[in-house]
């Protein structure tokens, strides 16, 4: 493991999903002794089960202008993929609020220009990533076609694909029906019911649980300590910093500790007194074996249909298809009519797969701020030596090296400068 300078000190991180994982190894990099702990298994979490694609170059946030007219639909209609509940959870209510309020085509531009930096330097680093440690992930460098409906939705996307280019974006082609087809012969049966699409050749896929396995064990050879299974039940605070994490087990000290828990950094947060804006999106996915009769009928190019808030990743002899988003709370539970509406949009894509079998169906619950943007670095009142790393979303995978990166130049920065841990610093993405 090369380290880059002496070790400025013990950190605890808390999360092994991707997140964690990430943030772990570019800490252990620059030197630090690293703890990671986690209640479950790496990848246990929306790592698992999530889409797969590496979206890089296609970041368009959930908070988006048109989301005002499709409001009545998002409350009332039972196979609506975005789907609002609203609950007695004030939590809920005042992430609703924020979350409408941030629907501005100002802010999501904004919005937009951050992640696509952030995706950016998340691509960099995992290429460096992939190169030195060679993790079996079932990666893919296939590219990306996202599909609209209508003529007005592909108007849309022809603004924003004008508007990442603008903003640096990677190369970005608009197709018609017929040469989203070309390109992605599967779709033979389905061209004519779209009007085009939007076609990123830079775009990859990899399966996220496969990944967080891979690199915990790397991480767990190159000395990074694994606390597993391990709930954290509290902290122990003196003089506006953490001196150590309780669990049952016991407790661990250290000179830093680092939230990465996804929606449950919440909770962990609220113990020390803070209010993050993070709220669960429930997604669900199915994982579909590829048979060899079929298997020129399964994509190779990853799929966004946009209509359906589906997609489709080519995971080697599977085909992850995952969609959804309800603001429903932090059920966890599978529903079964969710499972059953992505097998019936998958068989409707792709009419000649065989769907028999064991499709896997999981649920998982993706930590999301109002904005879209997450929450890197440290927070207003929280104590000196705590910091944040969650709120990614649906873009937790693709985002995760990059942010990772940010936190160690952050905490590398506090290191260095003792009096820097008494200053308020302020998150690279904040909602």
């Amino acid at each position: 493991m090369t380290q880059t300078r002496s070790s400025p000190g013990h950190v605890v991180v808390v999360g092994a999903g991707i997140v964690g994982l990430a943030t772990a190894r570019s800490l252990a990099r620059d030197g630090w002794q690293v703890t990671v702990i986690d209640a479950g298994q790496p990848g246990d979490g929306a790592s698992g089960g999530n889409g797969a694609q590496l979206s890089y170059s296609y970041v368009q946030p959930l908070a988006d202008p048109g989301v005002w007219g499709q409001l009545p639909k998002l409350l009332v209609s039972r196979d609506s993929p975005l789907r609002l509940r609203p609950q007695a959870d004030p939590a809920q209510w005042s992430w609703l609020l924020s979350f409408m309020m941030a629907c501005r085509t100002r802010v999501s531009r904004d919005t937009t220009q951050r992640l696509l930096a952030l995706a950016a330097r998340s691509r960099q680093l995992f290429e460096s990533l992939r190169q030195e440690e060679g993790l079996d992930c079932d990666f893919a460098a296939s590219g990306k076609l996202v599909l609209y409906p209508d003529k007005a939705g592909l108007a849309s996307a022809r603004r924003q694909v004008d508007l990442q280019a603008a903003l640096g974006g990677a190369e970005q082609r608009l197709l018609s029906a017929n040469e989203c087809a070309d390109i992605e012969p599967a779709l033979a049966h389905y061209a004519g019911r779209i009007a085009g699409g939007v076609f990123t050749p830079s775009e990859c896929a990899v399966d996220g649980g496969q990944l967080c396995v891979a690199l915990h064990q790397r991480l767990r050879d190159q000395g990074v300590a694994f606390l597993l299974g391990q709930r954290v039940r509290g902290w122990r605070q003196a003089q506006g910093q953490v001196h150590a994490v309780q669990l049952d087990s016991g407790e661990v000290q250290a000179d830093a500790f680092v939230l990465a828990a996804g929606t449950g950094s919440v909770a962990l947060a609220r113990d020390l007194g803070l209010k993050l804006p993070v709220y669960p999106l429930k997604g669900y996915s199915i994982t579909v074996p590829v048979q060899a009769a079929t298997a020129s009928a399964t994509p190779r190019v990853s799929i966004t249909d946009l209509a359906r808030k589906v997609v489709f990743a080519r995971l080697g002899d599977r085909l992850r298809v995952a969609g959804m988003a309800e603001l429903v709370g932090h059920d966890r539970s599978v529903d079964p009519a969710r499972i059953a509406s992505l097998t019936a949009t998958t068989r409707d894509v792709f009419p000649q797969l065989n769907l028999s079998g064991d499709l896997r169906a999981w649920a998982g619950l993706r930590p999301a701020t109002p904005r879209g943007l997450p929450l890197i670095g440290r927070v207003d009142k929280a104590p000196a030596n705590l910091w944040l790393n969650t709120g990614h979303g649906a873009l937790g995978l693709t985002l995760a090296m990059g942010s990772a990166d940010r936190l160690r130049e952050l905490l590398r920065s506090g290191a260095s400068d003792p009096a820097s841990r008494h200053r308020p610093a302020p998150a690279a993405c904040s909602a």
